[in-house]
């Protein structure tokens, strides 16, 4: 290899693999506070907050990540003027699309408890926030954590799109490791045991807890 060494390779290679650690938390933690938000709004009874909430995750379910990806790193300049650096950018299209999957998921969980049981709750004097809180979401809960978990999978390997945008992760690294080594081979062969690395055990996790779950 010309400039690079396989150990110097490999350890640039962690060096931007701490950069999709970071970019898949944000989107993680971010999606998860906009999602839950967003599965409160679709059971609500409000019929405007229903069909916002619908409509949020019908569009970014229904578009390309990579478009989300494009809207948030040159849209936002041109609408705004502001220039988003490409961390930011990726970490807002994100946690919008993280979001709107989240908040399905949560959504279908919600509504998966049983309708007897916020009639009971609403029997012995519960509101709708103190049944939500006390009966449902605690069921909820247990029922999303597989789902939840597997999707993180999906969070991990989307950070690779944010390479399109100039965001040095994982995958851009690779890629300019590769141009100047052209070890095409070796290179993106490394990164997708580290991409590997970072989801098999995820996936796994998640499968277990499915069936763990599914017996209890």
């Amino acid at each position: 290899m010309d400039e690079f060494t396989l150990s110097r390779t490999f350890i640039n290679l962690i060096i931007a693999t701490k950069w999709t650690i970071i970019l898949s938390l944000i989107a993680f933690v971010g999606g998860g506070l906009v999602g839950a938000l967003i599965a409160l709004m679709r059971i609500s009874s409000n019929k405007l907050l229903s069909r916002i909430s619908w409509l949020y995750i019908e569009f970014f379910q229904g578009t390309p990540l990579l478009l989300q990806l494009f809207l948030a790193f040159f849209g936002f300049s041109v609408v705004t003027g502001i220039n988003l650096s490409p961390l930011v950018a990726a970490a807002i299209a994100l946690t919008a699309y993280t979001s709107a999957f989240l908040g399905d998921i949560w959504r279908g969980s919600i509504q998966a408890v049983p309708r007897g049981q916020w009639q009971a709750a609403s029997a012995i004097g519960f509101g709708y926030f103190d049944q939500l809180r006390l009966i449902i979401l605690p069921q909820a809960v247990r029922l999303a954590i597989a789902p939840t978990v597997g999707f993180l999978v999906q969070v991990i390997k989307g950070t690779s799109l944010a390479s399109i945008i100039g965001f040095t992760e994982l995958s851009r690294a690779a890629s300019l490791i590769n141009n100047v080594t052209l070890q095409s081979l070796l290179i993106f062969g490394l990164a997708g045991l580290i991409y590997f690395a970072l989801c098999y055990p995820l996936s796994t996790w998640s499968q277990q807890l499915e069936k763990k779950l599914a017996y209890k």
